[in-house]
């Protein structure tokens, strides 16, 4: 395989920093990888990546979820950011 050019390099670095730019900090970024599984990007420093059927017994559990957070936020056992 040939060495690839200078010129092909800065294209491509240039490629990847517009890609970057296009990505803000905070928005969420779904994938769905090879082995079929869903991942989220942005929720922190790795994503997330759960099957189809994970995703739907989560989402369905959201209710159940909520109220769980909120009860334990009220009780001060969550640690929460700063504003």
């Amino acid at each position: 395989m040939a060495e690839p050019t200078k010129e092909e390099l800065l294209a491509r670095i240039a490629e990847l920093e517009k890609k970057a730019e296009g990505r803000k900090r905070g928005t969420l970024e779904f994938r769905v990888g090879e082995k079929g599984g869903v991942s989220v990007y942005g929720l922190g420093r790795f994503p997330v990546t759960l099957y189809y059927e994970q995703w739907i017994r989560l989402l369905e559990a959201a209710p159940e979820l909520k109220a769980f957070l909120e009860e334990q936020k009220s009780d001060g056992k969550l640690k929460l950011k700063d504003k």
